[in-house]
């Protein structure tokens, strides 16, 4: 493994499911998330997978409006922006965003930190970043950016407007 993706993996563990965890050999290091929201279809590829629990190591919750048993550990939400904003009451490290546009758009107002990885590749077509939240002015400033040698870079952008 070359040192750019050492490098990454160790800073984004967190942000890992569980079972590539596992498969790389590693443990979380909590250090920057300990909680994690995630739109009901990026859950569904997991349990399509056999995974009721993706982020094991997370307190898990999963924005949908559909479903109502969740497995043990994980807890469904209705009203994802109620949650988060209830969850950044409390003490604890920062929330990990895992799902698509849509979910992205519903939370923008509670989005403090934008961590953008692109990849070297044009698709030509794909999910909105912020799903259909329309035109939404949010100020951020550019705090970090790193490029590797795959040509991914990853850049950090903190809200300024708080």
């Amino acid at each position: 493994m070359s040192a750019s993706a050492t490098c990454y993996l160790s800073e984004f563990a967190d942000a890992l499911p569980a079972h590539v965890l596992a498969a790389l050999g590693m443990r979380p290091p909590g250090n920057r998330f300990d909680t994690v929201i995630q739109g009901r279809a990026s859950y569904d590829v997991a349990r399509a997978a056999g995974i009721e629990r993706p982020y094991a190591h997370l307190s898990e919750f999963v924005a949908t409006r559909s479903e109502t048993a969740p497995p043990a550990g994980v807890t469904f939400t209705a009203d994802a922006l109620a949650t988060v904003r209830e969850l950044k009451q409390q003490e604890g490290l920062a929330i990990y965003l895992c799902g698509g546009g849509s979910l992205a758009g519903e939370l923008l107002p509670e989005i403090d930190r934008l961590i953008l990885k692109r990849n070297p590749i044009v698709l030509g077509d794909g999910i909105r970043l912020f799903g259909a939240a329309g035109a939404v002015v949010q100020s951020l400033d550019l705090v970090g950016c790193r490029s590797f040698e795959s040509g991914v870079v990853i850049e950090e952008y903190v809200r300024t407007d708080r």
